[in-house]
């Protein structure tokens, strides 16, 4: 069972990861102005925001199983608009109902997840899975990228369209008999969101979550910036995304990753963003590629640190009852990263160096914050 709900998980990350390198292209082939292509690349993310939080509630009040389901279908229809368009407008509006039923799947599949795993393993797990999300982000540029080249943005979509509509399907009868059977009996109980923001471990896996994603908001907008700044092409910045990407996998997935059941995850969590502050660091002052191959190895490392611990402690800090609404809002911080990461530079105006100095010591700083002594977080 968890092995298929690990390849619901690729596919629903692989499906993000295929947008990135056609979707501003492609906005601008239907004749979208500059505001309007940058509106349509963050629109996914702004909708999928909402769908995680919404996905959340409603993953504690129905159950993993009905959610996932429901996300995994109409994820799949909605890919099928792509074929419709004709028009910026109408791209806005597929984007934004894209984003949206999307952001239903990742909350409830890893609560899934996390409720079916057994708590001295849950660090491991959380590796595996992360894995998943690292080989998805290593194949659905390039698949893409390839593809769209050679037919069109829509015939992808359609490609993803259909591998979610057949999960969508086969979830429905493998994860039927796994679904968590609740006391009819027994009263929902009311949990206010402030209650998340107190708890010192799941407000510490949210920002997280954030600045994991803020950081991969830099690297994106501003490599590219930097590789060409020093006289490359952009293949470079490809085969250096793939490298952070391959390290990060195999942190996922070598025998140390039994490190994340032994160590706490506060510990392994500052440790990986303060090895991706290093890293942004060293992309800055970089003047050659096999520095920047470096910088970016370190990432990849801090990466595979990061993404098991931010799981692992948002696991120990909520009981299976709420455990779907704390992953709405931990994929909420996610896609609220990626959205801030590079347009706060950009706001800022800060240039390639400056920019990659800025991101460093933010999350040099959040790393210091992290150790910081607080008492025991009680369960969300």
């Amino acid at each position: 069972m968890k092995k298929f709900i690990y390849v619901i998980i690729f596919f629903s990350f692989f499906d993000l990861f295929t947008q990135l390198p056609v979707m501003s292209t492609y906005a601008e082939s239907l004749g979208a102005s500059a505001f309007l292509t940058g509106l349509a690349v963050g629109m996914y993310s702004l909708s999928n925001t909402f769908g995680n939080i919404i996905s959340g509630f409603l993953t504690d009040r129905k159950g993993p199983f009905i959610i996932l389901i429901t996300g995994l279908l109409t994820t799949g229809l909605s890919l099928t608009l792509y074929n419709l368009i004709e028009e910026p407008i109408a791209l806005l509006i597929v984007r934004f109902i894209h984003g949206l039923v999307a952001g239903f799947i990742v909350p409830a599949a890893f609560t899934f997840l996390a409720n079916a795993t057994e708590q001295e393993k849950r660090g491991k797990g959380s590796a595996i899975s992360g894995a998943f999300v690292g080989i998805a982000a290593i194949i659905g540029p390039a698949f893409s990228g390839i593809l769209a080249s050679r037919t069109s943005v829509p015939f992808v979509f359609n490609i993803t369209a259909s591998s979610m509509l057949m999960l969508g399907i086969l979830a429905f009868f493998m994860l039927k008999t796994k679904q968590v059977q609740r006391e009819k009996a027994e009263p929902s109980t009311y949990i206010s969101i402030s209650v998340f923001f107190n708890n010192t471990g799941t407000l510490k896996a949210f920002l997280g979550a954030f600045f994991l994603m803020f950081s991969q908001g830099v690297i994106a907008y501003l490599l590219p910036l930097k590789v060409q700044s020093l006289g490359f092409d952009s293949r470079l910045s490809g085969t250096l995304m793939s490298t952070f990407g391959i390290i990060a996998v195999l942190v996922f997935l070598l025998p140390t990753n039994r490190i994340f059941d032994k160590v706490s995850p506060l510990k392994t969590l500052s440790f990986g963003i303060g090895l991706m502050g290093i890293s942004q660091l060293l992309i800055s002052q970089a003047d050659s590629s096999s520095l920047l191959y470096m910088a970016m190895a370190c990432y990849g490392i801090g990466f595979g640190f990061l993404f098991p611990s931010v799981n692992s402690l948002l696991i120990d800090s909520t009981t299976a009852e709420v455990r779907g609404k704390a992953y709405g809002y931990f994929y909420a911080f996610f896609s609220l990263g990626v959205v801030l990461g590079s347009s706060l530079l950009g706001w800022l105006s800060l240039g390639i160096i400056s920019g990659f100095i800025f991101t460093g010591i933010v999350l040099l700083i959040f790393a210091g914050v992290i150790l910081l002594p607080h008492k025991r977080p009680s369960h969300a």
